[in-house]
């Protein structure tokens, strides 16, 4: 996991997280992780609409890889897939009656992140572009300075779980090995 410096974080992010690592693990734990980590936020306070710098997130992360002996990638994706429920309680105007994971996955770059940009013209997001192969399957192509691609695999399994489905990921490429684009290739299945 890594990042370019000058990016930044939506605090909603990092209140997600701190959510995610209080009802696992309980409130001390994210105070814990907050004394363990070195963050340029003052006391760790993260404002829902405010921008953080990427940093603190990936320290966050490296302190709870430390303290739980879980990999960066593991806790990551985890996230992701706990992200994805909260995020739709929250936007519920970007699920429609009649879409299937694939469908709002698809949606995503041409519709949510445009939507983004109209609020924050200098929000940081992935690129992403899709190859659509087949009824079932899905090819994601994400590209991001961030290099999170945990995170977007952790979304999509998500994803499918919320529209009731099952998803198989692979990933061939990934820019933290060289590639141009991470190339994640999912089939979906009714769960």
């Amino acid at each position: 996991m890594g990042s370019e410096k000058g990016h930044s974080v939506k605090g909603i992010i990092f209140n997600q997280l701190e959510n995610m690592v209080t009802e696992q693990l309980g409130p001390e734990a994210w105070d814990t992780l907050l004394t363990q980590t070195e963050l340029s936020t003052p006391e760790g306070i993260f404002v829902g609409p405010k921008n953080y710098p990427d940093e603190d997130l990936f320290a966050l992360v490296g302190t709870a890889s430390k303290v739980t002996g879980a990999s960066a990638d593991t806790l990551v994706r985890g996230f992701g897939r706990y992200l994805f429920p909260k995020l739709a309680a929250l936007y519920p105007v970007f699920l429609r009656d009649g879409m299937s994971a694939k469908s709002f996955l698809m949606s995503v770059d041409r519709i949510i992140h445009v939507e983004i940009r109209k609020l924050d013209a200098n929000a940081g997001l992935p690129t992403i572009t899709y190859e659509d192969p087949s009824p079932d399957g899905l090819v994601v192509i994400y590209r991001s300075p961030r290099n999170l691609c945990e995170l977007a695999l952790g979304l999509i399994e998500g994803v499918a779980t919320h529209f009731g489905e099952t998803v198989a990921i692979t990933q061939p490429q990934c820019r933290r090995h060289g590639a141009d684009a991470c190339r994640i290739e999912c089939t979906f299945a009714k769960a």
